[in-house]
């Protein structure tokens, strides 16, 4: 009988600053060209307003291969249920036989996803950042501040939500965490505000201009996960000094690269994994426009998994 660890004893375990280790040597590995990665599988649901994704890779010199299928459905919260669920199974990689079954109820998923915003976020935006924007309210919004925190010291958070309700809880929640927030009307405004942009949405209409991006700025793009979905107008890309993707070849096919090259406005991205390992430059400059095109790739959640087996003791 395969070990089966619950969703709260992994919360127990992965707190913010290991996740954000974790990530980084997964990026790390993925730069040195230690990382095998499959297609992503996605598959919509539209009649429910839901999206399964199914991700896996190979990390050389990991114990572990997760098979990790994650759900999204934007209805569930009105029925009471959380928009969000998955969970990993996980493989000895030297064998292929089952070690263990992780049922994070997607904990792994969302914090694996905070954490490379945070990764990001360390290697691109500012040393010194003051106000921290948001576009969205649901559980990235917070997994992305939390492991944000980890890298950089900020007091301030800017945030917008086109759910009064859900705004005006995680302003709410925020300010018990000890944050100035503050809540605005539209976008253009929340843009003028944040030194970082974090934008985690489920968006399929970009919701982010070019002519609103300013000098400096860095912005994590999350929310474009699937095909269609988009947070930034494809010009946005266009006008950056650096945009760096997680994983050009699935950038290519789904998230805000694809608008652009769609756009025929880019034709070519840096990755994460190379700026980690040392192999690419990261900012070279305070002044620049930098933005994150970040999907989730298979390796971080192999990558999260070993993590937490290692951290639980199965």
């Amino acid at each position: 009988m395969i070990p089966i660890v619950d969703e709260a004893t992994l919360r127990a375990s992965v707190t913010p600053e290991r996740a954000v280790a974790a990530i980084r040597e997964a990026f790390r590995a993925d730069g040195e060209g230690r990382t095998r990665v499959p297609p992503v599988i996605n598959l919509d649901i539209p009649a429910e307003r839901g999206e399964f994704h199914i991700k896996t890779a190979h990390i050389e010199g990991m114990p572990y291969i997760a098979v990790k299928i994650a759900s999204g459905f934007s209805d569930n919260p009105a029925r009471g249920l959380p928009s969000g669920s998955g969970l990993m199974a996980v493989f000895d990689a030297a064998t292929g036989l089952p070690a263990a079954l992780l049922l994070d109820n997607g904990f792994l998923t969302d914090i694996r996803t905070g954490a490379a915003g945070a990764v990001a976020a360390d290697e691109l935006a500012r040393s010194r950042i003051d106000t921290v924007g948001v576009i969205g309210s649901g559980l990235q919004a917070r997994h992305q501040i939390q492991c944000l925190r980890v890298v950089r010291e900020f007091h301030v958070i800017v945030v917008w939500s086109p759910t009064r309700a859900r705004l005006d809880a995680y302003a709410d929640e925020m300010r018990r965490g000890g944050y100035d927030v503050r809540t605005v009307n539209n976008v253009a405004e929340l843009c003028a505000a944040a030194d970082l942009l974090i934008t985690a949405t489920p968006s399929r209409d970009p919701l982010v201009r070019a002519e609103w991006l300013h000098e400096g700025m860095h912005i994590n793009a999350v929310g474009s996960d699937s095909p269609g979905k988009q947070e930034l107008a494809a010009e946005c890309l266009r006008r950056a000094d650096l945009v760096v993707v997680d994983r050009v070849a699935q950038c290519a096919a789904f998230g805000e690269l694809r608008h652009a090259i769609d756009a025929a406005l880019l034709t070519a991205a840096g990755e994460l994994g190379a700026i980690v390992a040392g192999r690419k430059p990261g900012r070279t400059s305070d002044r620049q426009i930098t933005i994150a095109d970040l999907t989730g790739v298979g390796f971080q959640d192999t990558a999260i998994a070993n993590a937490a087996l290692r951290w639980i003791s199965v």
